[in-house]
């Protein structure tokens, strides 16, 4: 049997990561059996549903390199199909019109909730044999088998039985005649030749009923799945306080789409003791076994640090790529400095989003402002000397190389009877401004003669105010 799986979102919103981690599943795992992925858009909720959302759907799968190899389809374009099997079942007696009013139902759940009794549909018109006089067009309704129970062999929950006394008889068919969400994902699977289905365990409830559509239409069942939800860190259903922000947002913030790729599947599904995974190998290891039953809770800092991980592996040409971005919205001349490949090779090992690596860039393309509290800590008078001996024989050095750069701060804190940190860590605010930068034979190699002397002046001028005024 050939592998087939669907990712089906509703475009009523942005992509969240719960959303993407399900995309993820689906798509390893037809990757790793050499099957099928299918992107289907869920789009019956005409009055939520949006271009916008399905923009943002589209985008963030591209960005997230999840390729589909069908779709994507979309469900409003198929309601001939769904009238016709809505058709068919009643034709057969598996469905029938239901003419019960919003006032008698909500009548009678009133009462069953009166009387601490599970609100369902009583049956009312099941055996109607002719049609109603009301007004009201009827829906149509799925007829539910009442004796027995469903059982279904969950790939992590294993085996699930609902009796089917339990369930009543959902409407298939409003009274407009659009689907409804069973009867549209049950008509889909079949039509699309779905054999995996793999998504939240939120969906085990719908599953012995979309099984009964499935049976009453005579097709195979495809193997189940239920993965486990997403918690914030307090436990609590993840939501836009603890990350469930649109995956799109993640590439605004500097994250890389592999490493939040490896994130996701990390949340639910372990192979070994192993955390770092290239897509390759989580290709070829993803499967049912490793995963979890239990939720899974999002970590803001086990992001930030995989994503550091990646930074610091990524291929120089897809840094700078995806850098460019975050380096343009920041009004970053990179024409006004040293290569961006210099400056991200000099910042990757230090930063932990790319948003971070631009922002510890600026130094190098002509950005500078004193940090006010850096500059009280350690451009004190004492070591004003020291700082005008260096900038003197910056200005007089012929070939600006951090290694001779370097020499002259070693030399020159010797010559003062200061150790190196008490000399270079002054020269680093001098030069940058702030208190953290790479390796001073670096920092000053990539900001150029001309700033670090200009700047040199600057904390100079700003030393000799300070001594002045006591």
């Amino acid at each position: 049997m050939s592998v087939v799986t669907r990712f089906p979102p509703s475009p009523t919103g942005y992509l969240h990561v719960g959303s993407a981690r399900t995309a993820l599943f689906n798509w390893l795992y037809a990757r790793c059996n050499g099957g099928k992925f299918i992107l289907r858009i869920e789009d019956t909720d005409r009055a939520r549903s949006s271009q916008e959302a399905v923009d943002v759907i589209l985008a963030g799968m591209e960005w997230l390199g999840l390729d589909y190899d069908e779709g994507p389809y979309f469900q409003t374009q198929r309601f001939d199909r769904y009238a016709e099997v809505t058709e068919g079942l009643l034709k057969q007696g598996k469905a029938y019109r239901c003419y019960c009013s919003r006032e008698r139902l909500d009548n009678l759940r009133a009462e069953q909730m009166a009387n601490k009794v599970k609100p369902r549909y009583d049956g009312h018109c099941r055996d109607r044999t002719s049609p109603s006089t009301a007004a009201e067009s009827p829906v149509i309704r799925f007829k539910t088998p009442i004796a027995g129970a469903i059982q279904v062999d969950d790939k992590v929950h294993g085996l699930i039985t609902t009796s089917n006394g339990e369930l009543d008889d959902l409407v298939i068919a409003r009274s407009d005649g659009t689907p409804t969400y069973h009867l549209t994902v049950v008509v889909d699977d079949i039509d699309m030749g779905i054999t995996h289905v793999i998504r939240g365990d939120d969906h085990i409830n719908n599953t012995p009923r979309q099984l009964h559509i499935l049976e009453a239409l005579g097709a195979p069942r495809p193997v189940y799945a239920h993965v486990p939800m997403i918690n914030g860190t307090d436990g609590k259903k993840l939501s836009k306080r603890h990350g469930a922000i649109s995956v799109l947002e993640f590439r605004e913030q500097g994250f890389l789409p592999d490493a939040l790729l490896n994130y996701l599947a990390r949340l639910g599904w372990a192979h070994g003791d192993q955390e770092i995974f290239s897509r390759e190998e989580l290709t070829a290891a993803f499967g049912f076994d490793g995963l979890n039953k239990s939720a899974a809770t999002f970590d803001w800092d086990k992001l930030q640090w995989l994503n550091q991980q990646y930074i610091q592996q990524c291929p120089m040409a897809e840094l700078v790529e995806r850098s460019r971005q975050h380096f343009d919205e920041l009004e970053i001349n990179l024409d006004n400095g040293p290569p961006v490949e210099v400056a991200l090779e000099a910042q990757r090992t230090r930063a932990k989003t790319l948003v971070e690596v631009a922002e510890q860039s600026k130094m190098f393309y002509g950005e500078y402002a004193l940090d006010a509290a850096a500059a009280k800590k350690h451009l004190r008078p004492v070591v004003g000397p020291a700082l005008r001996a260096i900038r003197d024989k910056f200005a007089g050095i012929a070939k600006w190389e951090g290694d001779s750069l370097k020499l002259i701060v070693e030399q020159t804190a010797e010559e003062f009877d200061f150790k190196m940190g008490k000399v270079a860590q002054p020269l680093r605010v001098a030069v940058t401004g702030a208190a953290a930068s790479p390796s001073i034979d670096i920092t000053l190699e990539l900001i150029g003669k001309s700033a670090t002397l200009a700047r040199l002046d600057s904390a100079l001028v700003y030393i000799d105010e300070r001594n002045a005024g006591g």
